[in-house]
């Protein structure tokens, strides 16, 4: 089975805008393409991405980034109650915001490890694995 990896927003958007750290996120949707490993997001992630999309570039701009991830080998995944109680959970514990909390808990449930160069995962590094981008 494949490796399993649990981007986050920032992962996401340093690919977005052009970003040093994004040629990493661009490897790992090369490798997904081709079946070398697993891509995961939870929809609440990718909602997350939108807004910071269409406030800094506007509406236009988010339908575009949604139809890039839709269209690429990123599997988003819906929140149902075991993951949204697990998000709970994790935010109840450590501080860090609620959209991060997806991610953690979706990386604990696929055992996946987390890409992300955002310093709030620190205090959760203990449970899950993570990938840090520079």
């Amino acid at each position: 089975m494949p490796e399993t990896y649990v981007l986050d927003s920032y992962a996401v958007l340093t690919l977005l805008q052009g970003e040093q750290a994004g040629k990493r996120i661009l490897d790992l949707l090369r490798q997904a393409q081709a079946g070398k490993v697993r891509l995961l997001m939870t929809w609440i992630n990718v909602g997350e991405i939108l807004y910071i999309v269409e406030r800094r570039r506007g509406k236009g701009e988010a339908y575009q980034a949604l139809a890039l991830l839709e269209a690429s080998p990123i599997d988003i995944v819906p929140v149902d109650k075991e993951l949204a109680l697990r998000a709970a959970s994790v935010k109840a514990t450590y501080p860090m915001a609620y959209a991060d909390a997806f991610v953690v808990a979706l990386a604990m449930v696929e055992n996946a490890k987390v890409v992300t160069g955002d310093p709030e995962f620190h205090k959760v590094s203990g449970m899950v694995d993570i990938e840090w981008l520079p």
